[in-house]
């Protein structure tokens, strides 16, 4: 099964929660919905996401902070993670640069380390494995039992050398696959993944066994 996510920016929603709600609707026993929402409205915020997860049974919600050129300690998440934290949902974001010409910054993997000081019951989900910060997302991973990394939009062939040892010893329970689809299809993401010697088990956590502990599947 895949998660699909809305995207929610500033001033453009790019794909609304209930285009995601009509995707799952045409393939339940193959997409989960992630919903999105605009963290300028704090309050609108906070309904939208009580109905992604009550009405439209969506499993987790997910922001970038690159949209809103804000990084994820910014006051203007707090009310979704305490909302997350409510509904016990997890928190989904992406972390290190990015490909559209928007600052990086906001990137950092270190400002999750605050958010999860804030929100020990917040279980986040940092995307896009953290690069060119790779280290800094697995040390802030590895202090807080609540934070993971996702390989989205990555081909295994390229996971730096250090994720690939944390993978292989204490974070193995740490690391989920993703692929970023449409932008890299699973097949490709796939294709390096048995050079990378993870081992059985570790590989069948990375795959699958993580993704549905975290999310509750």
């Amino acid at each position: 099964r895949s998660l699909i996510s809305a995207w929610v920016a500033p001033r453009n929603v790019m794909i609304s929660n209930d285009e995601v709600a009509g995707f799952v609707a045409q393939a339940p026993e193959r997409l989960i919905g992630v919903g999105s929402v605009d963290i300028s409205k704090p309050m609108d915020a906070v309904r939208e996401i009580r109905r992604c997860v009550i009405e439209l049974g969506f499993k987790a919600i997910r922001v970038l902070p690159w949209l809103w050129e804000v990084p994820p300690n910014d006051r203007r998440f707090y009310p979704v993670y305490t909302a997350c934290c409510d509904l016990g949902v997890p928190f989904c974001t992406q972390i290190g640069h990015t490909g559209p010409l928007m600052p990086s910054e906001v990137g950092r993997p270190i400002y999750l380390d605050q958010v999860a000081l804030d929100f020990p019951e917040l279980t986040i989900v940092g995307g896009h494995i953290g690069y060119p910060w790779t280290d800094e997302a697995i040390a802030v991973a590895t202090k807080h039992e609540n934070v993971y990394i996702d390989t989205s939009a990555y081909t295994a062939r390229r996971y730096p050398q250090s994720l690939v040892e944390f993978m292989r010893g204490h974070g193995r329970n740490k690391v989920l696959f993703g692929t970023n689809y449409p932008m890299i299809m699973p097949v490709k993401a796939l294709e390096y993944l048995p050079e990378l010697a993870l081992g059985e088990d570790v590989q069948e956590l990375f795959l699958s066994g993580n993704a549905c502990r975290i999310f509750n599947l």
